[in-house]
């Protein structure tokens, strides 16, 4: 199980509720490739959002997102952390 952080553009304006809506959205259906969202992050002045999650490849993670409705632009596997 690898870490991954991906990133979302184009969101300018979110709001607190909307991101809290998307990420249910994702882990609604995460099970379904062994993907855990841990947690989001977004920025609504740029529209950047941010996802951090544990997950078997980075296809996975973009299999969930698509099917929730929100493709993420980036996904970095992120192989070190304190």
């Amino acid at each position: 199980m690898g870490m991954y952080m991906d990133v979302h553009r184009g969101m300018k304006g979110i709001t607190a509720a909307q991101l809290k809506e998307a990420h249910e959205a994702d882990t609604a259906i995460e099970k379904d490739e062994g993907v855990h969202f841990e947690r989001a992050w977004a920025d609504p002045d740029s529209g950047t959002v941010y996802c951090l999650s544990t997950a078997p490849s980075a296809d996975a993670v973009q299999r969930i997102h698509e099917r929730a409705g929100h493709s993420a632009d980036e996904i970095h596997a992120v192989p070190l952390a304190v």
